[in-house]
C-alpha cells in the first residue's frame, strides 16, 4: 500500500495534502470537529440535553441536604463544597468555574471565581500569587499552599471564559487572571523562598506541591495534563516555549506511570513513573487517578498527539472489562491486585467511560452504558462522584470544548 500511495504521488495523481490527512489525525481543537460518543452509541440528542440539564440541576440546585454541591453567599458570591470533607478545595472550585463555562453558565462562573479570588487566594506571604488548596466555608484558610491541579483548572477555566464571553474587569478580565497565574506558576523560584515552581524545571512535570523539600520531588499522574498545556502554548502572554515542552513530557511520564499489562497508574509517582508511596494511598490506583484515563483520552480526542494513548486507554478497559461491568472495585495496586478498601465508585465508572473517547475496542461501548444507566450521586460522596459524573457527560456528548480568547 505504501508503494502503491508513492507511485501515486510521484505521477502527480494523489494531493499531498489527502495523504497528510490520512497519515496524521486531527484532534477536535485543530478540525472544530468534537465527537458525541452518546449518540453513536444510541442515546437521542433530546435524551442527551434533558440529562445533561438534569445533573446540573441537581448538582447546582437540588435538596440542600442531599443533592446539591453548589452553594451561593451572599449576593455575587458561591462555594463548591466537599461534603464529606466539609471543607472547600481548589479542586472542586476550579472543577465547578469549568462547568460553568461549559454549559454557559456565566453567573455562576462569576459567582465561584469571585469566592476563589476573596478566600482562597494568597495575597502576600510564601505561596503569594497561588491558591490555597482547602478553606473553611467561612473562608478561612486550612492550608495556605496550593494543591496542583487546582491552578491548572482555574487557568484553563478563565481562559476558556475568555473565549466564550470576553473580558470584563478586575478580577473579571479573565484572561489577565489566567496569565497571572501562569506566571506565578513558573517565576517562584526567583524570591528564594521555601516555595517552588509549579513545574519541576529539569523534568517539566507538575509537582505534586510546589515546596522546597519531598512535596516537590514527585507528581500526580492526574494533575498531568498535556491538552490545557498545549492551549496556554497558543495562548499565554508568556513562557510558550516551555508550556509547548511541558505538553511533550507530561505524555511520557504518563507512559513511564502506566503499568505495562493494566494500565492503571498510581495516585502519586516520581519522576521515574514508579508509584510514590505515601500511608495507604499514593502507590495505589485509587480516586486520584481515577482521573488519569479522562486526561489521557482528553488529550488524544483533542490533540491526537500520541498514539500510544489509543493503546493505554484499550488496555484499561480491558483490565477493568476482565473484572467485569458492573462488579468491579475502585482501589488497586498497579499491577491489578485489589487493594482495602473496596467499594463502587461512580467517579471510577464516570472516568472509565471517558476512556472510550480515545478507545478503538468495542469493548468501549460496554462503559459508555454503564455510565449513562449510572444515577446522579446523592448523599455524603456526591461531591467528587458528581462532579466527576456531570464532566463525563459534557466530554462524551461533545460539549466540553476549548474556547479561545480572542
Amino acid at each position: 500500500m505504501g508503494y502503491f500511495i508513492s507511485l501515486l504521488l510521484l505521477l502527480g495523481l494523489l494531493p499531498v495534502a489527502v495523504v497528510s490527512a490520512q497519515e496524521t489525525p486531527v484532534g477536535a481543537v485543530d478540525s472544530g470537529v468534537y465527537p458525541n460518543l452518546l449518540v453513536e452509541w444510541g442515546v437521542s440528542q433530546d435524551e442527551i440535553d434533558a440529562r445533561i440539564e438534569a445533573v446540573w440541576q441537581q448538582l447546582f440546585y437540588g435538596d440542600d441536604d442531599t443533592q446539591r454541591v453548589y452553594y451561593p453567599v451572599g449576593d455575587d458570591m458561591a462555594y463548591i463544597i466537599d461534603v464529606a470533607n466539609n471543607d472547600i478545595r481548589s479542586e472542586g472550585m476550579s472543577y465547578g468555574m469549568m462547568i460553568a463555562v461549559q454549559m454557559d453558565k456565566q453567573a455562576e462562573f462569576d459567582r465561584l471565581w469571585k469566592w476563589t479570588k476573596t478566600y482562597l487566594y494568597n495575597a502576600d506571604g510564601p505561596y503569594q500569587g497561588y491558591f490555597a488548596w482547602h478553606a473553611r466555608t467561612d473562608g478561612s484558610k486550612i492550608d495556605h499552599n496550593p494543591a496542583s491541579d487546582g491552578e491548572i483548572w482555574f487557568v484553563t477555566a478563565l481562559f476558556f471564559a475568555a473565549g466564550r464571553w470576553g473580558n470584563g474587569e478586575g478580577i473579571f478580565d479573565y484572561q489577565s487572571e489566567a496569565n497571572a497565574i501562569l506566571r506565578t506558576m513558573l517565576h517562584e523560584d526567583a524570591r528564594g523562598t521555601s516555595v517552588t515552581d509549579l513545574f519541576d524545571a529539569e523534568t517539566g512535570l507538575v509537582v505534586f506541591v510546589p515546596m522546597f523539600g519531598r512535596n516537590s520531588s514527585f507528581s500526580d499522574p492526574s494533575y498531568v495534563t498535556p491538552h490545557y498545556y498545549e492551549l496556554w502554548a497558543r495562548w499565554a502572554a508568556e513562557d510558550n516555549d516551555s508550556w509547548r515542552r511541558f505538553a511533550a513530557e507530561g505524555r511520557l511520564f504518563w507512559q513511564r506511570a502506566a503499568h505495562p499489562e493494566t494500565g492503571l497508574m498510581p495516585n502519586y509517582a516520581r519522576f521515574d513513573g514508579s508509584p510514590q508511596p505515601s500511608g495507604d494511598y499514593g502507590e495505589f490506583f485509587y480516586a486520584d487517578a481515577w482521573r488519569c484515563a479522562m486526561n489521557v483520552a482528553l488529550d488524544y480526542s483533542w490533540f491526537a498527539a500520541d498514539p500510544w494513548q489509543v493503546e493505554q486507554s484499550n488496555r484499561l478497559l480491558a483490565f477493568f472489562q476482565d473484572l467485569g461491568i458492573g462488579r468491579y472495585n475502585s482501589k488497586f495496586e498497579v499491577d491489578g491486585t485489589p487493594a482495602n478498601p473496596q467499594h463502587r465508585a461512580g467517579g471510577l465508572i464516570a472516568m472509565n467511560a471517558v476512556a472510550a473517547l480515545a478507545a478503538t475496542d468495542e469493548r468501549r461501548w460496554d462503559f459508555v452504558e454503564e455510565f449513562w444507566e449510572m444515577p446522579t450521586p446523592v448523599g455524603q460522596y456526591r461531591y467528587y462522584d458528581g462532579l466527576l459524573m456531570m464532566m463525563a457527560l459534557l466530554q462524551l456528548s461533545g460539549n466540553f470544548r476549548a474556547y479561545a480568547p480572542a
